[in-house]
């Protein structure tokens, strides 16, 4: 069973999924190298809990610079 040569239209296609395929791959590389230096710093990770955070209150030291 022979195979029947691919089509102008098969190539082209080929390509632009190709393309597709190396810009996910590379968002998934940057993303990832961006967790791991994040990660690396050691800064303290604080996500939204809904709960004031002392850190984030303003201290009267601070005062009103507006």
């Amino acid at each position: 069973m022979a195979f029947r040569p691919s089509h102008e239209l098969h190539k082209r296609r080929f390509s632009r999924n190709l393309g597709v395929g190396l810009t996910l791959a590379a968002f998934v590389a940057l993303v990832f190298a961006l967790t791991v230096v994040k990660v690396k710093r050691g800064d303290p990770m604080q996500g939204y809990d809904h709960v004031i955070q002392p850190q984030s209150v303003p201290t009267p030291d601070q005062g009103d610079k507006g």
